[in-house]
């Protein structure tokens, strides 16, 4: 009796403010667009082309102006996806499918009946699939609870007649994905149906022109499909996902994006580390991540980090290259030899010499892209990078280093398309900074791998290094944190108040997809009100900002009409719930009146990166600071700039690339581009090693620390360094055993110390319910130990987080002094904000 008691009160605490239908009659249909919000799409508009990425190209498109009778097949045209599930889900006013963006282009659609066919064939396979879910929660009651957050489902088989042959075919495959749940080698998610095979081949044998379109947040395995000519990813690119889709075929617009992540094969890519363990999952593969695994092995992989075409056809030559210090530079003269207006991606490599350490073929460095270039127009591309900042953790000494040896640049416009363009010879062992170990020991030995590829380095410029032009550092470990004399004259109580978000009796489960707020409704989380201070809000992100569309206000604040979990998570629960949650749910005042709020759907993580344009990056993050101007939203949950360690990874989309450089430097636009906005700030996150969703909240990811500093971290390091980032939230996971947020050496020694960080160190929500049916050997977090290891505010907070931290004090697990830097800083955030 406990157990169901248990359930319903679970349930109850789910869903308290959630779903409720509303009889609201000024319909959003008949609103007039707000100025910021036509003003942020047409601005996107602008650059969306850019973040898709042309994989194979024939000739045949962009169509001409006189082809406007088109064949649509596949579950995107309708079902068009704009983002990923969970936190990340933004409501805009409105979003067109595919369909709808063609026909409102003057296109004519051959293919209704197909549509309306495959409408009803996913409709049935929806309803047996929550059927499915509804019967398993009957035998798994709690774990159903949280495991069906999130749960997708694979794309069905079935068999529809279309005629196969025809003019022009247009085939969108969309695969969507988010928090809570990982992708699987499986068909209908990263591996295609076998209805999709065929019916996309058979097209691409029967239609004069036929272009495949990938609308997914991440990899699929495109494996079998040689015969087709024409493939885009065209990706989730927000609100105008399908204009934007719409213009290239057309020819207003040309990709120019390039991949951030490795496309293959499910066989090419590497089992040597673990993915999805319940308790402990080890990153045995080390340094060797994304195309550092693949270049080095030389795997011949479908599409490799880097790779991108256009309508047009480009070459590069070096002009002239120079060593000033340990900074490198190189001049590419880059020119368009195609018959289309293009844009090109000319991106640096460092291969580092196995001296004493295993090192990967090669590594970015840095990269740049070109303006819109016209046929037969060319121009000179400058890049540079520091040896220093390349520098390779030596575990041993503690130390960043650069072995003797040589050190061979490459220039190229993908990982598999570089050529040397200078040798740096380092002639003796240099020490960049002398640091401690952190972060403890794995368990295991990294992965050891060594390149057999050769290079003819005879007509390569030759530089060496003068090795005192590097000044060698040693990190002291004493950062000193400020107490503000005003807090301390606070009560404890009050002090204990501002490092807990403000309580929300009705939070449950649903604050773990954030919705704790009262001040902004559907907001994520705010801070106690303490000592006169105005609450912090804070929003979820990281494709733009997520508050609630619908919404009333009384005497207690603001409120969601349309419930604290997000649509595409809400739909995949069983109907179970959704029938208790009917009858528990508290109902809209009938005299409340009904209020609505827009933001824009930016682009995911992944697109944005695949731009490789940092401009752009900074002209989406000034969106974002924009619309928190507008709603008074003070910190931003984002970016998000996690390492694609896995394609399988369910919130990969959020993330940019498998590659820390192009995280850090991109996360670093984006902040700027919110942070020059009045009380507009961010939260990077998820610090550190968030990398897989299954039970994110009590898995250990084992690292070596070469691995920790030089792949997930670095971004970080990047990010904070370039940009001064407000916030930083710590990941749910444990690193080698450790909660993140209660460990001492990673966010006081590495993130203070080290990174020089003097911000807001901010919790994930975490909930009481959070870890329900987690057969974990860890358990969760604690909240006076998170405030002991110097974060600031445990998120979204409740009475037993606060209680916990009291009853630290007067126990002594916690000194008063920790309580009061922790305090201090939310203090003085919160006071910075009050103009």
């Amino acid at each position: 009796m406990k157990i169901i008691n248990f359930i319903a009160l679970a349930v109850f605490n789910l869903f308290f403010v959630s779903s409720i239908p509303v009889n609201d009659n000024n319909t959003r249909n008949n609103e007039e667009w707000n100025d910021y919000e036509i003003k942020h799409r047409n601005i996107l508009e602008n650059y969306l082309s850019e973040c898709t990425v042309l994989l194979r190209k024939n000739g045949d498109f962009p169509l001409n102006e006189n082809d406007k009778q088109v064949y649509l097949y596949g579950n995107g045209i309708r079902n068009t996806v704009k983002g990923g599930t969970g936190s990340g889900e933004v409501n805009s006013r409105s979003f067109d499918t595919i369909e709808e963006a063609f026909i409102k282009e003057g296109f004519e659609i051959l293919s209704k009946d197909f549509l309306d066919e495959y409408d009803r064939v996913y409709a049935k396979a929806r309803e047996e699939f929550n059927k499915k879910l509804q019967f398993d929660a009957i035998f798994h009651p709690i774990t159903s609870i949280m495991g069906n957050l999130g749960v997708i489902m694979s794309e069905p088989e079935y068999t529809i007649k279309f005629p196969e042959t025809g003019d022009i075919a247009i085939y969108v495959l969309s695969r969507i994905s988010g928090e809570g749940t990982d992708r699987k080698f499986v068909k209908g998610d990263v591996l295609l149906t076998d209805t999709e095979k065929k019916n996309i081949l058979t097209m691409a044998r029967g239609y004069k022109k036929f272009m495949l379109v990938l609308n997914t947040g991440g990899p699929v395995d495109l494996s079998g499909l040689e015969e087709v000519e024409n493939i885009l990813i065209l990706s989730q690119l927000g609100v105008s996902t399908s204009k934007a889709l719409v213009d290239i075929i057309s020819g207003k617009k040309y990709p120019s994006g390039k991949l951030t992540t490795t496309w293959s094969k499910q066989e090419d890519y590497p089992t040597i580390g673990d993915f999805g363990e319940v308790s402990d999952t080890n990153y045995k593969e080390g340094i060797f991540v994304g195309y550092r695994y693949f270049d080095t092995l030389d795997v011949d992989v479908m599409f490799p980090f880097g790779f991108g075409l256009s309508y047009t056809d480009f070459n590069f030559n070096i002009e002239s290259s120079y060593l000033n210090g340990d900074e490198f530079t190189i001049n590419t003269f880059v020119s368009n030899t195609g018959k289309f207006n293009g844009k090109e991606v000319l991106q640096l490599y460092l291969s580092k010499p196995n001296t004493n350490l295993d090192e990967p073929y090669q590594i970015l460095v840095n990269f740049a892209k070109s303006k819109e270039l016209m046929p037969n127009e060319s121009q000179i591309l400058s890049l540079s990078f520091k040896l220093s900042e390349f520098a390779s953790y030596d575990t041993e000494s503690a130390s960043y280093i650069l072995d003797e040896g040589e050190y061979i640049v490459r220039v190229g416009n993908s990982s598999r398309n570089t050529k040397p363009c200078a040798v740096i010879t380092v002639p003796s062992r240099v020490m960049v900074k002398q640091l401690q170990n952190k972060m403890g020991n794995p368990g295991f030995t990294d992965a050891s791998f060594k390149s057999m590829k050769k290079d003819d380095l005879m007509n390569v410029q030759k530089y060496i290094l003068n090795v005192n032009s590097i000044k060698s550092e040693t990190e002291n470990y004493d950062k000193v944190f400020e107490i503000n004399e005003q807090v301390k004259n606070l009560s404890k109580e009050d002090k204990a108040k501002l490092v807990v978000g403000a309580f929300n009796p009705d939070g449950g489960i649903a604050s773990v997809v954030g919705s704790a707020a009262s001040s902004v409704a559907g907001a994520a989380g705010e801070t106690a009100k303490v000592a006169n201070l105005k609450p912090i809000i804070m929003s979820d992100g990281p494709a733009g900002i997520r508050i609630a569309k619908d919404y009333y206000e009384d005497k207690d604040g603001y409120h969601s009409t349309e419930g604290s979990i997000p649509s595409s998570m809400l739909d995949t629960l069983p109907s179970y719930i959704k029938w208790i949650l009917d009858l528990m749910t508290p109902k809209v005042p009938k005299d409340a009146v009904i209020l609505h709020q827009y933001t824009t759907a930016i682009p995911i993580g992944t697109a944005i990166a695949q731009s490789w344009n940092r401009e752009f990056a900074e002209i989406c993050g000034d969106i974002v600071g924009t619309e928190m101007e507008i709603f008074n939203i003070n910190l931003w949950l984002a970016p998000a700039l996690n390492i694609h360690r896995s394609i399988l990874c369910g919130r990969n989309y959020e993330y940019f690339s498998e590659d820390p450089l192009i995280s850090g430097y991109f996360a670093a636009s984006i902040t700027k581009g919110v942070q020059k906005h009045k009380n507009a700030f961010v939260s990077i996150k998820h610090f550190a090693a968030n990398n897989q969703e299954y039970n994110r909240y009590t898995s250990s990811s084992n690292i070596s620390e070469r691995a920790l500093r030089e792949i997930y971290l670095k971004g970080f390091e990047i990010c904070i360094k370039e940009s001064n980032p407000k916030a930083v939230m710590t990941s749910y996971n444990l690193i080698n055993g450790v909660h993140t947020n209660e460990s001492e050496e990673l966010i006081i020694d590495i993130l203070r110390n080290e990174f020089d960080f003097d911000g807001i160190v901010v919790t994930d929500w975490i909930v009481g319910m959070s870890t329900l049916g987690n057969k974990s050997r860890y358990s969760g977090p604690t909240p006076y130990k998170v405030i002991k290891a110097s974060g600031d505010i445990y998120m979204p907070g409740s009475k037993d987080d606060y209680n916990d931290i009291l009853n630290a004090i007067k126990k002594k697990n916690l000194k008063m002094e920790e309580l009061e830097r922790s305090a201090s800083r939310i203090y003085n955030f919160a006071k910075e904000i009050q103009d």
